[in-house]
């Protein structure tokens, strides 16, 4: 009740033949073959496991900087080392 039998099968099989014919259907399955050994290809591959930051850093295509060091670079003056200039300036 409600299976399959191998006959069913076989005129199935017999019907996307004489549709596709065999020349479509063996490029199909030579093209289905190849995506799945380069898919196992891809997940065998041995590449050292980077952490996020990592991937992150050598994804990026700009240096990173922290919030921080970007205020010191707007505005030198506070930095340390050297001495506020803005107050000497309005004596």
């Amino acid at each position: 009740m409600g299976g399959i039998s191998v006959w069913q099968l076989l005129i199935v099989v017999l019907i996307v033949v004489l549709l596709f014919g065999t020349k479509k259907l063996r490029g199909l399955g030579g093209d289905l073959g190849s995506a799945v050994k380069g898919f196992k290809k891809a997940m065998s591959d041995d590449e050292p496991a980077q952490t996020k930051a990592e991937q992150e850093a050598a994804d990026a295509d700009f240096k990173q900087e922290s919030l921080a060091d970007k205020k010191e670079q707007a505005n030198p003056i506070n930095q340390p080392g050297q001495e506020k200039t803005k107050d000497n300036d309005r004596v």
